[in-house]
C-alpha cells in the first residue's frame, strides 16, 4: 500500500518531534509551499513543536521584491508566523554558491539550540546534485549528495522530502489548490542546475524512464559508503589523538607517527574527516602539499595553506591554525601593577604566582638574539632553548618575554621552558600565560 505524503513526512520527522521549535525555510516556491502546508495541516491533528517560517530575501532580481508579501499572505492564511530576512550576497565566481552561502548564514542565525530548520529539497533535487557533482569530479562524500540531516549552528538542518519526487509535490499542490512562486531565474540555462533540469534530464528520462529513482538510489548507496569511511576515519584519528606536549597551546593537533603508518588513501580519508569542520577541503591536485608536509625533515617547519587556515608541522605533530583575523600586536606593553593579571592585546593574559620581581616590568616579543640567565646553566641563547623544548615555530613570535629595563628576566612557565632570573632559585616566582584559543585567532 502506498504511503500518503503526510504519513511519509511524519515518519521522516519522527526523530525531531521533541525539538524546541521547527523553522521552515520558505522561499514561496513549490517545494517549500507544499512543506509548509503539510506541516500546518498536521499541526491541527498532531502534537508538533512550534512552527515558524523563514523567508530569505537575496535582492538579486526585481521580481523578488514582491515575494515577501506573497509569503506573508500564505503564512497568515495558515496561521504560521513568518520572519523575513534580507541578506547581502557577496560577489564571487559563482552567484549560485554566493546566494546559498548568504541563505545559510541567515538559517544559522535563526536556528537556536536543539531547534530544527526544515528545507523542501526533494528527490529530483538530490539527483541533480549527484549528477552536478559527478560532472565536477567529486569524491564519495560529494556524490552522496545532500544528507537527510546535518548539524546547523546549535541545532539541525533536516530535509524530510528527499524521498518524494517533484511530481508527487505537484500532485499534492494541485489537490489542495496551492499557489506558489515561479522564480524566473529557474529558467536561466546559464545556471548549471537549470541546464541539467531542462536539457539533460529530459533526454535521460526519455531513454531511461527510471533514471531519477535509480540515481537517487545510487546517492543512498554512496551515503552509506561515506558513513563507513567516516567510521574508519574516526578509528584512525583516535590513534593519532595523543595529548599535546604543550597543553597550554589550545589549537587542534594530531600526532604524525600514527598517520604515517596508514596507507596514503587512509591518511587522506582521516585528514578529510578531521579538517571538514575546520576548512573547505582541498581538491585532489592539492594533496601533494600534504605529502610534502608529512615527509619534510624533522628540523623543518613546513605548512600547508588551505582555504580557511594553515596546517603546520612542528617535529612529529601537525597543528591547525585558522585564518581568523587577530588584533595581536608585537609592540611592548608596560606592566605597572604586576600584582594583577595583564591583558595582552590579541594575545591572552599574563599573571604571576609567587613573589613578584621588582619593576618596572615590561612585556616584549622576540626580535632575535635574546639571551637569558637559566638557573644552573648560565647565560643561554633563547632560540636554542626554544629549539630544545620543541615549541612550535608558529607560536614563538607570540611568546611574551618579561623584561626589566634591557634585562630579559624570563618567559612564561610552559612545558619544557625555563623562566628563572639570575641568582634566583626556581619557584620564587613564575609567570603564567593563557594564550588565545584557536577560535580567537591564534595564527
Amino acid at each position: 500500500m502506498k504511503t500518503s505524503l503526510p504519513a511519509k513526512l511524519l515518519q521522516a520527522l519522527s526523530p525531531w518531534r521533541n525539538a524546541p521549535a521547527w523553522h521552515i525555510a520558505f522561499s514561496g516556491g513549490l517545494d517549500s509551499t507544499v512543506l509548509l502546508h503539510l506541516l500546518a495541516s498536521l499541526a491541527n491533528t498532531e502534537n508538533l513543536p512550534p512552527l515558524s517560517a523563514v523567508h530569505v530575501h537575496h535582492g538579486l532580481q526585481a521580481a523578488a521584491d514582491a515575494w515577501p508579501a506573497h509569503c506573508q499572505s500564505i503564512c497568515d492564511s495558515l496561521g504560521v508566523p513568518l520572519r523575513v530576512m534580507r541578506v547581502q550576497v557577496q560577489p564571487g565566481a559563482s552567484l549560485e554558491r554566493a546566494a546559498r552561502d548568504a541563505r545559510y548564514r541567515a538559517f544559522t542565525e535563526v536556528t537556536g539550540a536543539g531547534q530544527v530548520l526544515l528545507t523542501g529539497q526533494h528527490r529530483d533535487d538530490q539527483v541533480e546534485t549527484l549528477l552536478f557533482r559527478l560532472l565536477r569530479g567529486a569524491g564519495v562524500r560529494g556524490l552522496a549528495a545532500m544528507p537527510a540531516q546535518r548539524p546547523l549552528a546549535d541545532g539541525y538542518l533536516v530535509r524530510p522530502l528527499l524521498d518524494v519526487s517533484r511530481e508527487g509535490l505537484e500532485a499534492y499542490a494541485r489537490e489542495h489548490q496551492l499557489k506558489w512562486i515561479e522564480d524566473p531565474s529557474n529558467a536561466d540555462l546559464r545556471f548549471s542546475r537549470n541546464y541539467l533540469r531542462h536539457r539533460v534530464f529530459p533526454v535521460l528520462t526519455e531513454r531511461w524512464p527510471q533514471v531519477v529513482s535509480s540515481l537517487a538510489r545510487t546517492a543512498e548507496h554512496l551515503s552509506e559508503a561515506q558513513g563507513l569511511l567516516d567510521e574508519l576515519a574516526r578509528m584512525d584519528l583516535l590513534a593519532a589523538d595523543h595529548p599535546s606536549p604543550f597543553p597550554w597551546l589550545r589549537v587542534p593537533s594530531l600526532a604524525l607517527a600514527p598517520l604515517r603508518e596508514l596507507s596514503d588513501a587512509r591518511q587522506r580519508n582521516a585528514l578529510r574527516h578531521w579538517l571538514a569542520p575546520l576548512t573547505r577541503l582541498p581538491d585532489s591536485d592539492h594533496w601533494a602539499n600534504w605529502y610534502s608536509l608529512r615527509d619534510a625533515k624533522g628540523d623543518a617547519q613546513p605548512l600547508w595553506r588551505l582555504a580557511d587556515g594553515e596546517l603546520h608541522r612542528s617535529g612529529e605533530r601537525i597543528w591547525w591554525l585558522p585564518s581568523t583575523e587577530s588584533e595581536f600586536s608585537d609592540a611592548s606593553v608596560s606592566w605597572p601593577d604586576p600584582q594583577n593579571p595583564l591583558e595582552l592585546p590579541g594575545n591572552g593574559q599574563l599573571r604571576f604566582t609567587g613573589e613578584v620581581p621588582e619593576g618596572p616590568l615590561q612585556i616584549r616579543y622576540r626580535q632575535g638574539g635574546e639571551i637569558i640567565d637559566v638557573w644552573g646553566r648560565g647565560r643561554r641563547d633563547l632560540k636554542r632553548l626554544l629549539n630544545e623544548s620543541g615549541v612550535p615555530g608558529f607560536v614563538r613570535g607570540r611568546l611574551p618575554l618579561l623584561y626589566r629595563g634591557e634585562q630579559l628576566l624570563g618567559l612564561p612557565s610552559l612545558a619544557g621552558l625555563w623562566n628563572t632570573a639570575r641568582n634566583t632559585a626556581p619557584g620564587d616566582w613564575q609567570l603564567h600565560w593563557m594564550p588565545q584559543t584557536c577560535d580567537q585567532g591564534l595564527s
